[in-house]
């Protein structure tokens, strides 16, 4: 074969991964924009089509043991430095033959076009669908500071009862009784039985290999569009994964509201059958609702902080202390890009949304606990 064949197929193969780069780049926004515009389109897209993505990328992905998309992002990130420094080397050698380079570049481009459409169908639609608390009736209001209290005393009573059932270290620290991974998918399973728009196939969550790229960012976990996985920080202190790891499976669903993801966290970890799931559960919301008090009536909250079990205390501090030690310009800069991230999508809290479940959890347990 000639070298004028071989360039004319080089050619005829460019233009072909170029006119697929923008045709996928356009689906893509055009679906975004459709479910934004149509909400009935992103609810029956959420509840008939995107299922098909988990139970088949999902399943596929959830067979290996490592998270799919991380190594993916490595490697393109790879091909990409690898891409650009050719093609610098080939610039400064003023190099005019064709450039290889190129051919390397257009389908990185091809990539980036894959991604959004990924992106899209497996994750950017479902910002759009209606609400798990829409879904199932749960409607929040104007509370007052005494029902919130009301709400931080009952988490206190429950998290102390489980602070000395479960396991510890021999720093005091929670040990997890079993694989948050199994316990995970266990406690989602279970809640489906009382909410049916939890029921689905979830695959086992993962750590990220480098869970210290979550540690810098503030990030707990993270869900992965591109190879629909759920996947956690496994570096940070054990109370955190149970709840975290449940949070990353609510996102599977297609709940992306970040507030709901953790009402969902919530409902199945102290649903759980397990008692290390129930307390890290328990110990989150106290978290987020005392935050809360603090800000609305800092003497009730002085009050109840008091009434805490010394046993949970140094999973706070490990917590506290684990988080500060990455604080600084990268966490600073990851939370101002998620808070935009999330503005963009229809949340207009932003990376305060997360706070949100504390309304949800007073409007769901507010008469419960008062009967």
């Amino acid at each position: 074969m000639n070298s004028c064949n071989t360039n004319q197929k080089k050619n005829k193969s460019i233009k072909h991964r170029i006119a697929a780069s923008v045709l996928l780049l356009l689906l893509s926004a055009a679906l975004m924009i459709l479910s934004a515009k149509a909400p009935a389109f992103a609810e029956w897209y959420s509840e008939y089509i995107y299922p098909l993505a988990v139970n088949s990328i999902g399943r596929i992905s959830g067979m290996l043991p490592f998270s799919v998309s991380e190594t993916g992002i490595y490697i393109l990130l790879a091909v990409f430095f690898v891409t650009m420094i050719r093609m610098v080397i080939r610039t400064a050698k003023k190099d005019r033959t064709p450039d290889p380079a190129f051919s390397s570049w257009i389908s990185c481009v091809l990539a980036a076009g894959v991604l959004a459409f990924l992106y899209t169908a497996c994750c950017g639609i479902n910002y759009h669908r209606r609400s798990f608390s829409e879904e199932e009736g749960i409607v929040t209001y104007r509370y007052s500071a005494d029902e919130l209290k009301e709400i931080c005393v009952w988490l206190t009573d429950e998290v102390n009862s489980r602070a000395d059932a479960v396991a510890r270290d021999e720093k005091g620290l929670l040990a997890l009784e079993a694989s948050e991974r199994s316990g995970g998918v266990d406690a989602m399973h279970m809640l489906a039985e009382e909410f049916p728009s939890l029921r689905g196939y979830y695959p086992e969550p993962k750590a990220l290999i480098l869970s210290e790229v979550l540690s810098y960012q503030g990030l707990t976990g993270i869900y992965l569009p591109f190879t629909v996985e759920a996947n956690y920080n496994g570096d940070m202190p054990a109370y955190d994964k149970p709840f975290t790891v449940c949070h990353e499976l609510s996102h599977l669903r297609g709940f992306m509201e970040e507030q709901e993801a953790n009402f969902i966290a919530f409902l199945a970890c102290i649903g759980s059958e397990r008692t290390d799931f129930q307390y890290s559960g328990y110990l989150s919301g106290w978290v987020y609702c005392m935050n809360a008090l603090y800000r609305a009536d800092y003497e009730s909250w002085q009050e109840v902080r008091t009434m805490l079990d010394a046993a949970a205390e140094p999973d706070l501090t490990a917590n506290n202390e684990f988080w500060d030690r990455y604080e600084g310009t990268i966490s600073e800069t990851a939370e101002r890009i998620n808070d935009t991230y999330l503005k963009a999508n229809g949340q207009a809290d932003g990376v305060q949304s997360y706070d949100r479940m504390v309304d949800l959890i007073v409007a769901y347990f507010g008469n419960k606990i008062s009967e």
